[in-house]
């Protein structure tokens, strides 16, 4: 069992949903497997790796928003629950071998002298190596441990192949008799905006007519793989993003989008890695392999609205830093060798003393063909592909499905598939019952048995009852005021799953049953009491 998740990715960024980045090794999967279309994550990193680890919705496992926050209501608090059972634990206990490369961002405490109770070892895996924070420089990253134990990067280190690597490492020792458990969690392609010259060669030119024609391209192959219906239509552009002709300095945006294409290339080629360890164990056949991504495409600027500044004079006298020594923060002020890294508008992205984003313009690409992104609970904030490969288990090959699924699905399904008994208790904890539906009905085509799905991040809300679809998003990040709590919208997703046409006023009875029904799930789920609004 391997479940692989990629990091701040959108709707539209895989081969074999609509991209144009070269992803033949996920493209394999999908060929050989099952697309699923109608699949959410919870907009947001912490909360999605929670909620995919537990089978619970975010604030139930108590990541309600950010591991980092010091939020004190209970659906908030950013560190695991320990009234959740995570998936490691639930296998760990029943035999398993648990494994785990990649990002973690559950744990408050990330000191090396803190408390460790929610690192991964002790939440049940029993090898690690990877960050425990959220975000890093892909050459130098920050928190990088192994197992417990705080390290250095290599020399020539890139932490998406290392991760790739580390995880070939992992399967090529695993002792063959034993079942195991594995959750890959690439950190590709969360900002910085950062991979090696070599890699981003192979995308020259490939963005050079701009983000308009990006996004009319996606989605005609969307719509030629069947993967969105005729009824959809491309969203308009973000509010934000000029027209590609009026782009003043085309040759950054240009850039910027073909190093992150590379950054997805290459963890497509550590995903191929994978595959290969696992044929060559004779046990890619039987391995039950899932693909999803945390959340939409992320429009967060990062500085890049800012202009560059030049270089002071003390930032140009080199500073390097020793190999051996440990680097626990997020951005570091120079890279190993001794470069001063550099944000803003016009700074060239790529190398290890660079800091960007690809910003909205080529959030929206990402997203195709939906609007808004991550932070946000429209589809281009939580819609993500599932591929779910098992070659002795699913039949079917390289078909689609429809059915409305949601991450809190996964540890469903897992247990479904191994016939695992989900725990009442555990470490002497009572557990809350777990939300997610197996997803093994639709292997074969049958309906998914649910009532709904539901989201809240930073007091953006929404819930889906069968195609009708509520959701509303606050003025402010992080705020919820008197006039946010009637701005709904209500979007019928069969005939409109781009989220065009607001039905609220046409529907006012269904918008207020679904706004009751959230409501209701809101304080059930421990989303409120919240921090966005002061008790009255």
């Amino acid at each position: 069992m391997i479940v692989i998740l990629t990091d701040d990715m959108g709707y539209s960024d895989i081969g074999c949903f609509g991209s144009e980045i070269k992803t033949p090794n996920i493209d394999r999967l999908a060929a050989n497997g099952l697309r699923f279309t109608s699949f959410y994550n919870t907009a947001r990193c912490s909360p999605t790796r929670a909620s995919l680890l537990t089978g619970l919705y975010p604030h139930q496992a108590g990541m309600g928003h950010l591991s980092t926050e010091n939020y004190t209501e209970e659906g908030y608090k950013g560190d695991l629950s320990k009234n959740a059972v995570t998936m490691a634990e639930v296998f760990k206990k029943a035999g398993y071998a648990t494994y785990m490369t990649g990002k973690w961002h559950i744990a408050k405490d990330m000191k090396p002298s803190g408390d460790k109770s929610n690192w991964p070892l002790q939440r049940g895996f029993q090898r690690y190596f990877g960050t425990l924070n959220g975000s890093g420089s892909y050459y130098d990253p920050g928190t990088l441990i192994s197992n417990n134990t705080f390290v250095a990067p290599y020399r020539d280190f890139y932490y998406t192949r290392a991760i790739s690597d580390t995880t070939v490492k992992f399967i090529q020792e695993h002792p063959k008799q034993q079942p195991f458990f594995f959750y890959v969690a690439y950190t590709a392609a969360h900002w910085p905006l950062h991979a090696p010259e070599n890699d981003v060669k192979k995308y020259k030119g490939v963005y050079d007519k701009g983000w308009d024609v990006m996004r009319e391209q996606r989605f005609n192959k969307l719509k030629k793989l069947g993967i969105i219906s005729d009824k959809c239509v491309l969203t308009d552009r973000g509010v934000d993003v000029p027209a590609w002709k009026d782009e003043p300095i085309k040759d950054w945006q240009v850039k910027r989008m073909e190093v992150y294409a590379a950054m997805v290339d290459i963890m497509d080629e550590g995903i191929g890695k994978i595959i290969t360890a696992l044929e060559k164990k004779g046990e890619l056949e039987n391995t039950v392999i899932f693909y999803m991504h945390d959340n939409g495409g992320c429009a967060e600027p990062v500085e890049t609205d800012k202009p560059a500044k030049p270089l002071t004079e003390a930032q140009k006298v080199l500073k390097p830093m020793p190999q051996d020594a440990i680097f626990l923060d997020k951005k570091p002020e120079y890279t190993r060798d001794g470069r001063f890294v550099q944000s803003g508008r016009g700074v060239m992205p790529g190398d290890a003393n660079s800091w960007s984003t690809y910003g909205e313009e080529w959030a929206n690409v990402s997203n195709t063909p939906f609007r808004s992104y991550k932070q946000y609970t429209h589809e281009g904030g939580i819609a993500s592909p599932l591929i779910v490969h098992w070659p002795k288990g699913i039949a079917a090959k390289g078909q689609l499905r429809k059915q409305p699924s949601h991450l809190i699905d996964i540890m469903a399904t897992c247990l479904a598939i191994t016939g695992l008994e989900y725990p009442k208790q555990f470490n002497g904890n009572e557990m809350q019952a777990l939300e997610g539906k197996s997803l093994v009905p639709a292997f074969i085509n049958k309906p998914v048995a649910r009532d709904f799905i539901f989201w809240e991040h930073s007091a953006n809300r929404a819930i889906r009852i069968g195609d009708w679809k509520l959701v509303s998003k606050t003025g402010k990040q992080k705020t919820f005021g008197d006039a946010d709590e009637n701005k709904w919208e209500l979007y019928d997703l069969k005939n409109d799953p781009s989220e065009r046409i607001n039905l609220v006023t046409t529907y006012p009875e269904k918008a207020k049953e679904m706004a009751q029904k959230w409501e209701t799930e809101a304080i059930r789920t421990k989303t409120k009491p919240w921090p966005w609004k002061p008790s009255k």
